[in-house]
């Protein structure tokens, strides 16, 4: 009876966690499941900067490193820049740094604390850090990916697009190997979104706030992925569209679209029980593995600065 009980509950745990992922549940049970994997290690609560929300989780790879070191990606969770705690995408890192990704999920800070642009100006300084840590972690700088889900991946493309926010940091976008968006929103405005309608002083929206507003100039290599339908992004007017202008400047683009996936699933799918919903982890990791190193390095980048543990 106990084993039957064990079957069922493995054969019905997808659908529940589908269920429960869409309510806005918990995700407790995808970070159980992670923490138990295996072939990583976490160094948890690392500051990037002074703030309370300027912190990340480390995920290293345990298997030896590559020559030159690990691809590193830098994550950012979405949550309508209102809500979001990097614990909660413990699942995204171990999935990653399981497979051979050195992998950074960081927090910023939200609204109401903070409106755009104090959140990308605190997502550069993460992905500046990382930069500058990489090689001390064990990581290749010079294979340095952006990655965000939702509004994380509106914060990707900012970064990976405009070089606005990695100037004030002393990097440039140049110095990606890529950038990775999952469900972003890069074309929202005027947005029906209330949550998210006080970020972007709603209507009177600042300039040049858009990812798509710098589709047309040629970016680093770029992988996008959305759902059929998403009821929350327009997978049309924001992945599709994008990916679009930025085919026709020149940049190398590799667009997925998911037919079994939800605006939340399609994040879900890093997790082993929802890999069913698509192939959203093995794109991206044959997405890092197909793209070269950047070709542009910030002089002076190998000697990082000393790591500090948010609260020290």
């Amino acid at each position: 009876m106990h084993d039957l009980k064990h079957f069922l509950l493995l054969l019905l745990l997808p659908l529940l966690l589908v269920i429960g992922l869409t309510a806005c549940a918990p995700v407790r049970v995808l970070n159980a499941l992670a923490s138990t994997s295996g072939g990583h290690t976490v160094d948890r609560n690392v500051a990037y900067g002074p703030l309370a929300r300027q912190a990340l989780d480390v995920y290293t790879p345990t298997a030896a490193a590559p020559a030159g070191g690990w691809p590193v990606t830098v994550f950012f969770y979405g949550g309508s820049w209102n809500s979001g705690e990097r614990a909660d995408y413990a699942f995204v890192g171990s999935a990653l740094a399981a497979r051979g990704v050195l992998t950074l999920v960081a927090d910023y800070r939200l609204y109401p604390q903070v409106r755009y642009p104090d959140f990308l100006r605190d997502s550069a300084l993460a992905l500046a850090w990382g930069l500058e840590q990489a090689a001390r972690l064990g990581g290749d700088p010079t294979r340095m990916f952006v990655m965000g889900h939702s509004a994380g991946g509106y914060n990707a493309a900012m970064l990976a697009l405009d070089p606005r926010w990695l100037a004030t940091t002393g990097h440039t976008p140049s110095e990606l190997a890529g950038w990775i968006g999952l469900a972003g929103p890069y074309d929202f405005f005027p947005t029906d979104n209330p949550d998210a309608q006080p970020v972007f002083f709603h209507p009177n929206y600042p300039p040049n706030a858009q990812p798509i507003e710098f589709g047309t100039l040629r970016a680093v290599p770029t992988f996008l992925g959305a759902p059929v339908n998403d009821r929350l992004v327009s997978p049309t007017r924001s992945t599709q569209a994008l990916a679009s202008k930025l085919a026709t400047a020149g940049t190398p683009v590799t667009l997925r679209i998911y037919e079994r996936a939800s605006h939340t699933t399609l994040i879900g799918a890093f997790s082993p029980p929802l890999r069913w919903v698509g192939p959203v982890l093995d794109d991206v990791l044959g997405f890092v593995a197909a793209t070269p190193a950047a070709t542009v390095r910030r002089a002076g980048t190998a000697v990082a600065p000393p790591v500090r543990h948010a609260g020290d």
